[in-house]
């Protein structure tokens, strides 16, 4: 695809897959205890509550300019929790860090299944061939975008999600100084996009293996005109 089509396929996709994750934090966080992303609105589906201008829009622009569209990062505004809120602090951490990845996955499950739903849809109004195609690149895209987050997040680099987990099984004094790291997380994380390419590669290739398989298992429901948005 061209720039423009990559951005008007990818942007919504994208936008969607950041804010449910970001929703399910804070909802894991309401069933855990913790109020604090209720009572500051922001446990909503509402796309402007959950847009950081320097996060969500300036630095992946930036990124994307300087890389010419081959390094991004970015994401939704993290939604507040107060883990002393939470009936059992360890239990409601690993719960609400995990809560977005676990949609994530949800969402990539449903995109597949989706795919499907429409090529059926194709088959039964064959005048409705091109709107499903549109829409049946679009959710191959939900596809790959929900399983990149979700070995995103995963990276056990504070303050990402994985390192919820991580701090749990170091000896206490480790976990301290692991923990520590966040400050300095974005720093790493953005000279690990531009200097780690092979660990990158390594560890996303679990997630691009399911995203293969998902996408193969329903190759046969794709309409045809889908073929001509990746020329």
């Amino acid at each position: 695809m061209d720039t423009l089509q990559r951005i008007l396929f990818v942007v919504p996709v994208l936008l969607f897959s950041v804010i449910a994750h970001e929703y399910a934090h804070g909802y894991a966080a309401l069933k855990q205890g913790d109020t604090t992303a209720q009572e500051l609105g922001r446990l909503t589906w509402n796309p402007l509550k959950h847009i950081d201008p320097f996060l969500t829009i300036l630095m992946p622009l930036m990124m994307g300019f300087a890389s010419d569209w081959r390094i991004m990062l970015g994401g939704a505004k993290p939604v507040p929790v107060n883990p002393a809120n939470y009936r059992n602090i360890k239990r409601g951490d690993i719960i609400v860090s995990l809560a977005g990845v676990t949609v994530n996955f949800l969402l990539a499950i449903a995109c597949t299944i989706l795919i499907a739903v429409f090529g059926a849809v194709s088959t039964m109004v064959p005048f409705a061939g091109k709107s499903v195609g549109i829409v049946q690149v679009m959710l191959e895209i939900g596809v790959t975008i929900n399983l990149v987050l979700i070995a995103f997040n995963l990276i056990p680099i504070p303050p990402l999600d994985g390192s919820h987990v991580v701090k749990y099984l170091l000896p206490p004094s480790w976990s301290n100084r692991y923990q520590a790291i966040s400050r300095y997380g974005f720093v790493v994380l953005i000279l690990l996009l531009y200097f780690g390419n092979g660990f990158l590669q390594w560890w996303m290739t679990p997630a691009m293996l399911l995203n293969d398989a998902l996408l193969a298992s329903v190759t046969r429901f794709l309409d045809p005109s889908v073929a001509l948005w990746y020329q």
